[in-house]
């Protein structure tokens, strides 16, 4: 796996922080729930979740993420544990009981969430102290959403999460400017249909946005949703939609306070109802505004 080593440079000299993995205790994973939102962007849902005495299941933490997509978190304690078939079992035990799930989404946000749930991308999430390269390459072999993220503790107040490895089953809202298929039973047209309603000219720009964006980094994952798309890492830091006046608007996690505004280009979208997550919107009219919008993704990458 990678090989991740911080030093405290605050001296004269570097001192290495040494990291430690052993066995994931009962109080990270609370921790680890108490803070689901800023470290995963994950909302909260149940822990140690039974799932009946037939499936004979306990799942380990069951949320939703900023997208809308269901999510199971669970945690490899043992070494030698299968944690990934186990959370597999569970996946396959949340696709058969979507109702149970939604009536407890309902249940716990009430109001705060206004869509239902989508299932067409539920998410594994596998937390461990360090994986093998046979678990990086099963999930390969597997047409499922998992995502291996390793920690580490460095003294008694530094935790690490690292994206290990990242699979995504193949989704049912594909990216595409070509046919849109049947939509007369939708209320509004998706993203992927809007986008081939737009000109060539901005089918292109969308293109060389969306082909910077992915060449940031490998850890990039392009997630499709029916009204925008979400570029991430661990959590969202790009989401891309499409504006009635045919503009490409980005919303990126950075505060707007921090930034100078710019009328017309940026904007604090804080509180109000767009597409997407994130506080500062980018409207791109123009390939011009592709470049000058290159450096705020670039710390929105970063920095999430």
């Amino acid at each position: 796996m990678g090989d991740i080593r911080i030093f405290r440079i605050d001296g004269t000299e570097a001192r290495e922080l040494k990291g430690s993995s052993v066995a994931l205790e009962k109080s990270l994973q609370i921790y680890i729930e108490k803070n689901l939102e800023p470290l995963l962007g994950i909302t909260f849902l149940e822990s140690e979740y039974s799932t009946g005495k037939t499936h004979g299941g306990r799942i380990d933490t069951l949320g939703i993420d900023e997208n809308g997509f269901p999510v199971i978190i669970e945690y490899k304690r043992a070494i030698n544990e299968n944690v990934i078939n186990q959370g597999l079992y569970y996946l396959d035990w949340l696709l058969d009981h979507k109702a149970e799930f939604e009536l407890m989404v309902l249940r716990r946000l009430g109001e705060a969430y206004e869509e239902r749930p989508d299932w067409s991308n539920p998410r594994l999430l596998c937390i461990a102290g360090d994986f093998t390269k046979y678990d990086t390459h099963a999930v390969q072999q597997i047409s499922r959403n998992i995502e291996l993220i390793r920690y580490r503790k460095f003294d008694d107040n530094l935790l690490l999460l690292e994206l290990v490895n990242a699979t995504a089953a193949q989704s049912s809202t594909m990216l595409s400017s070509g046919s849109t298929g049947p939509s007369s039973a939708r209320v509004a047209p998706t993203f992927s249909e809007d986008l081939a309603r737009l000109d060539v000219e901005l089918q292109d720009r969308f293109e060389v946005l969306k082909t910077y964006i992915e060449a940031l980094g490998d850890d990039v994952q392009t997630k499709v949703l029916k009204n925008y798309v979400a570029f991430k890492r661990i959590k969202n830091f790009a989401c891309v939609s499409t504006q009635r006046r045919g503009e490409l608007a980005v919303r990126v996690k950075l505060d707007p306070d921090t930034i100078e505004l710019e009328p017309g280009f940026t904007q604090d979208v804080r509180g109000k109802g767009y597409y997407g997550t994130g506080d500062l919107e980018i409207l791109i009219r123009s390939d011009a505004d592709i470049k000058r919008a290159t450096p705020l993704i670039l710390q929105s990458y970063e920095s999430n």
